[in-house]
């Protein structure tokens, strides 16, 4: 199986909600027991309710345990240049914004995160501070330059 590239920060957010979650899915079982309790189930909607919230908290708890599984921390291997968790400066239209470089499932535009296999992390994979490069967007080319990596 192929591994999955996520970042230390990531995989200690991963293992916080798989514990957060393993909290509240005890608390959901005794509220699915409290509701069996109350009697006839098919007319029982808080013991539906309590049954689709266990269900869904199993559903991310297994989606979570498969990341754990095959997740492989994500090594800096350049200090020059621009790889797989790596931080950056970047400015684009007189705006200067920070991203970070990193795998496809911990990628999270609004937090800055951004995949490599993004056409914008593409793009940026290997190169160095100081550099060039133009993005195909849906009505022009987009310049960005490089400022600096950050780490």
């Amino acid at each position: 199986m192929k591994r999955i590239p996520f970042t230390e920060e990531g995989l200690e957010k991963l293992k916080k909600e798989q514990e957060e979650l393993t909290q509240r899915r005890k608390e959901t079982v005794k509220s699915v027991s409290r509701a069996r309790e109350m009697g006839d189930l098919s007319e029982n909607g808080l013991y539906k309710a309590a049954k689709s919230e266990l269900y869904d908290i199993d559903r991310q708890l297994r989606r979570i345990k498969y990341f754990l599984t095959y997740a492989t921390p994500i090594k800096k291997v350049s200090k020059n240049k621009i790889d797989l968790g790596s931080k950056i400066l970047l400015e684009t239209e007189g705006e200067t914004k920070e991203f970070e470089i990193v795998g496809d499932f911990e990628a999270n535009p609004r937090e800055g995160k951004i995949s490599q296999n993004s056409p914008l992390g593409k793009e940026l994979m290997n190169k160095e501070s100081s550099q060039s490069i133009e993005i195909m967007a849906p009505n022009s080319k987009i310049k960005i330059y490089i400022i600096k990596k950050i780490y």
